[in-house]
């Protein structure tokens, strides 16, 4: 981690990406793990192509995204997963706080997002929901 303190400002080099238990792959940049954020994440999200996330929500905060790459994105959600929108490059997602949702790359390209929520850890409140898993095809 970077020690930075509230008075000065910092750059962040580029870090390893890793799988997060959602199933996508995490870039962070800004977050308690790397600057000591107190209350942002902000970083970058990938699903490679025919690849999708587990279901899951995000207990206590909200969460946007900035598509910078794909096509044919699937962003499922709500209680059952039965609310279906299709993303692409230049789109924006919001996922409310504790709501249950699935992102799948029924793209030739991987789905690069960037991503920020009002929660600084990288693998923040996430509960998985895999009884919900089968709702998506």
């Amino acid at each position: 981690m970077k020690t930075v303190g509230s008075n000065i400002a910092c750059v962040v080099h580029g870090s390893q990406p890793y799988k997060s238990q959602q199933g996508s792959l995490y870039t962070p940049a800004i977050s308690a793990e790397t600057v000591g954020a107190k209350s942002l994440f902000f970083g970058i999200v990938t699903i490679p192509p025919g690849e999708r996330t587990k279901a899951h929500l995000h207990q206590f905060h909200e969460s946007a995204f900035y598509v910078l790459s794909g096509e044919n994105i699937e962003l499922w959600s709500g209680g059952e997963l039965e609310h279906r929108e299709v993303a692409r490059a230049g789109d924006y997602l919001f996922i409310p706080a504790n709501v249950p949702h699935v992102a799948v790359n029924r793209g030739a390209t991987a789905a690069v997002f960037i991503g920020a929520r009002n929660e600084p850890t990288a693998q923040e409140s996430v509960v998985m929901r895999s009884e919900l898993d089968r709702r998506v095809p």
